[in-house]
């Protein structure tokens, strides 16, 4: 059997070792791109943050992965302060609302004079 006759040998006559064997490299490399074109999205994507900590620096793909974890460890703190701030927020105004009704509530059982009533009101309006 000649050499030649190895690589024009069909597909059906290999075994399933030797296509294995033929298609990793194929599918090792199609990973390879995948994993390099996801690093460059994310150079591109975050681009102004990696020139703000390392301005006119090559990143290699680690730096540019660990930038990248860095970011987003540091926006979803940010996310939840907002989110705490705006809780904080919530429960204010409704304690305040509560604290209202219940005055109101106060001052309907009692009889209080009208003019303290009135002053007590617009001062809670404030």
């Amino acid at each position: 059997m000649a050499p030649s006759t190895v690589f024009l040998e069909p597909d059906n006559l290999l075994t399933p070792k030797e296509k294995n064997k033929l298609r990793k490299p194929v599918v090792e490399k199609m990973r390879r791109d995948r994993i390099n074109s996801s690093i460059e999205q994310l150079k591109m994507l975050l681009e102004k943050e990696f020139q703000r900590h390392q301005p006119n620096s090559k990143l290699e793909k680690a730096d540019i992965l660990e930038m990248t974890v860095s970011y987003l460890k540091q926006q979803s703190q940010l996310q939840m302060k907002r989110s705490f701030h705006k809780s904080s927020q919530f429960d204010f105004r409704e304690g305040y609302s509560r604290c209202l009704q219940e005055a109101f509530h106060f001052l309907s059982l009692h009889k209080v004079r009208t003019e303290t009533q009135t002053k007590l009101l617009s001062h809670f309006q404030k």
